[in-house]
């Protein structure tokens, strides 16, 4: 079965999403998410000159073959444009050879670990009450864990709470440049303990209680907060510091008992090879979009496997439903699965272009068990949407100094 011909689309149904169709000889055809926020267009162009012609003519069978071609044929490896680009081509190839035998990808992966994939959901608020408030609504529609954030007092804008805004679209008014948000790590330490303090109290001990820190912190400053946070058994303290220097977490490590997730920028599994190997997080949030697609991903959770590190894959809103339909299928294979970030599965236009048949029920989610991925995509409901060039914020700590967002 040859590659006829590869497709790339790029629509914007309140975010800008890529997804690449691969079609077949056979008739058969595939999709993949290669979506890449604030940059797409460079994953784009990467797939269309430099990808795909390269790939006309091969065995779509050839999943692994075609993968390493792509990663180790190329002089300039990693970095997020080019695992991206083969993320997408991976999550097609699966999608197709799913559909060839007639089987859900999980199948193909080893069949099930589990019966449903548990879900954490967002609780973000104006001030402690309303994050609690939030809380309440989710643990009463079923979740049984929960990430909380709420704006930190001073602030105008905080991570996770966009106020009245929507989006993060939205706060570039009609110049499409990155917005700039003011960070004081003073002033969320003077917050952020009461929040769970407070969410304890008022909810007990049984629902999950996560946070996020996205890589606001020092490691010194994250091992302070791990350990005033030890009281409060949190599932997991995600993105406490930048692990660029991943020696980082052995300072963080040392000083808290508090588990500690990270990877969800990480693009192969030598960003993360020496956090695990070193038992220095608990979950890995590597994204099969951003991480090489589902070849990528499972070699990361195996490897996790041998030192106790749970898969707890990122599951943002830009990420397309092909990628988490992607994360269902390693998640429910998976033995090291820990959970799964949810923010809901899109807003009316995206459900039209994205058609899929995965439930939600009780805090739980169940995979499709359709040939493939079991996800279309609608072209000409797409091309309704166009692409809008946007971009994530930029922080600044207040004295005007460039800051980790």
């Amino acid at each position: 079965m040859k590659i006829k011909e590869i497709k790339v689309f790029v629509c914007n149904p309140g975010r800008n999403f890529v997804t690449v169709k691969i079609i077949t000889d056979a008739g058969i055809h595939g999709i993949g998410d290669a979506t890449l926020n604030g940059r797409e267009m460079a994953v784009v162009s990467y797939l269309e000159e430099h990808v795909a012609p390269c790939l006309i003519g091969r065995n779509a069978h050839d999943i692994e073959d075609i993968w390493q071609y792509l990663y180790k044929g190329v002089y300039w490896r990693k970095g997020p444009v080019n695992m991206a680009a083969v993320a997408a081509i991976d999550m097609a190839l699966w999608d197709i050879k799913g559909k060839a035998a007639g089987l859900p990808v999980y199948q193909l992966l080893g069949g099930k670990s589990r019966q449903a994939v548990t879900l954490y959901a967002h609780a973000s608020g104006e001030d402690i009450k309303d994050t609690l408030d939030k809380t309440e609504e989710l643990i009463n529609q079923g979740f049984k864990a929960v990430r909380l954030q709420s704006a930190v007092p001073g602030l105008n804008v905080t991570y996770g709470v966009l106020g009245d805004k929507k989006d993060y679209y939205e706060l570039q008014g009609n110049r499409p440049l990155p917005p700039e948000e003011a960070w004081s790590t003073q002033k969320y330490f003077n917050m952020i303990v009461d929040l769970f303090a407070q969410a304890r109290e008022r909810f007990g001990n049984d629902v999950h209680l996560l946070h996020d820190v996205h890589s606001r912190l020092t490691p010194i400053e994250s091992a302070r907060l791990g350990k005033l946070l030890e009281p409060y058994n949190l599932m997991f303290l995600e993105d406490a510091s930048i692990a660029e220097n991943q020696d980082s977490y052995k300072v963080i490590r040392q000083h808290t008992t508090t588990p500690l997730a990270i990877g969800e920028t990480y693009n192969t599994i030598w960003d993360c090879k020496d956090l695990i190997q070193n038992q220095l997080i608990d979950y890995l949030r590597a994204a099969a979009t951003h991480a090489g697609g589902i070849t990528a991903l499972r070699r990361m959770a195996d490897f996790a496997s041998i030192y106790n590190v749970k898969t707890a894959p990122h599951g943002a809103p830009d990420l397309s439903p092909v990628c988490f339909a992607a994360h269902m299928h390693l998640n429910i294979w998976a033995p090291n699965f820990g959970i799964q970030e949810f923010v809901g599965l899109g807003n009316e236009q995206l459900k039209q272009i994205f058609k899929h048949q995965i439930k939600v029920e009780q805090g739980m989610a169940y995979v499709s068990d359709a040939p493939g991925l079991g996800i279309e995509f609608d072209e000409e409901e797409a091309s309704k949407y166009p692409y809008k060039r946007s971009y994530l914020p930029v922080s600044r700590l207040e004295d005007g100094t460039v800051w980790n967002w």
